[in-house]
């Protein structure tokens, strides 16, 4: 393996992020299953006292699940010298529409490093829970592993402190491309417990808890984000985000945010999408 993806796994097991993180990303850079989990598990703070055999341990509880918190009280959140604008707040259920979550070189890095890398969007399927091609979304997207990049990984770790969550309970940015027509009929986020496609979701950090939506590019008419049972539509503008959480710590679901992407009607629309889990995404 390279030096500098050596370097890469030792910075980021020492920023404290999951193993299996980081073994999913190696392999999505299509190195070898065993030599990901080689150079990632052989690094680990330990690791000689952990290979050696263990006497059995007593069985421990399941990890508790967290509650989004959401953006901090107050006008202006600053995170490591970047200024976030809170420009609107609902608070049954939690809404709360941001300025300036990402700057516009930001916005059109996200844009030019995912242009060759698009592919058709595709929905759960409720029954099998299976990744699948529907009318109801009419978009082309990609995804960047968590903390794929020293680049993504500043934004991970920004959009983190944003949602007050950690960063491993966030599935990887997910950012999507919509021409004109396209659009994403509303639905909800989260997994609905009494589907059997659900199950295999949940397995793999919990419930999904709160989503941002950040819009990379301002949009000539079109494509807010709307919510039916609100009455709420929140246009999008370069860099600017909406927020929305949905779960509990205990699990509790807010049907209330029902939420889908209008048509565009001129220009294009591009956005970064990240959902967060109950516990560590794995």
């Amino acid at each position: 393996m390279a030096p500098e993806w050596i370097a890469w796994i030792e910075e980021n097991i020492a920023r404290g992020v999951l193993p299996q993180t980081l073994i999913d990303t190696l392999l999505q850079h299509r190195f070898s299953r065993a030599d990901a989990e080689r150079e990632v598990v052989t690094r680990l703070p330990g690791y000689a006292a952990a290979a050696a055999p263990q006497p059995p341990q007593p069985p421990q509880p399941a990890a508790a699940g967290i509650e989004a918190g959401g953006p901090l009280p107050g006008n202006l959140i600053d995170i490591d010298g970047h200024r976030i604008e809170v420009r609107l707040r609902l608070q049954a259920p939690r809404v709360v529409v941001l300025g300036n979550v990402l700057s516009a070189d930001e916005c059109a890095q996200l844009i030019e490093l995912s242009r060759s890398k698009l592919a058709r969007s595709t929905t759960v399927d409720e029954a099998t829970g299976r990744a699948e091609i529907h009318a109801h979304r009419t978009s082309s997207g990609t995804f960047f592993g968590l903390n794929e990049t020293p680049f993504i990984a500043r934004l991970d770790a920004r959009i983190a402190a944003l949602m007050r969550v950690p960063v491993e309970n966030g599935e990887g940015l997910q950012i999507l491309n919509y021409q004109v027509g396209g659009e994403y009929k509303p639905h909800y986020d989260y997994f609905p417990p009494e589907q059997p496609g659900s199950a295999a979701h949940i397995a793999r950090g919990g419930q999904r808890i709160a989503t941002l939506v950040v819009y990379l590019n301002e949009v000539a008419a079109g494509g807010g984000t709307v919510f039916p049972k609100l009455g709420l539509s929140v246009a999008p503008t370069r860099g600017g985000a909406v927020y929305f959480s949905y779960c509990d710590a205990a699990g509790e679901i807010d049907p209330l945010t029902y939420h889908g992407g209008e048509p565009v009607e001129r220009g294009e629309k591009w956005i970064a999408t990240k959902w967060v889990r109950q516990r560590a995404y794995r």
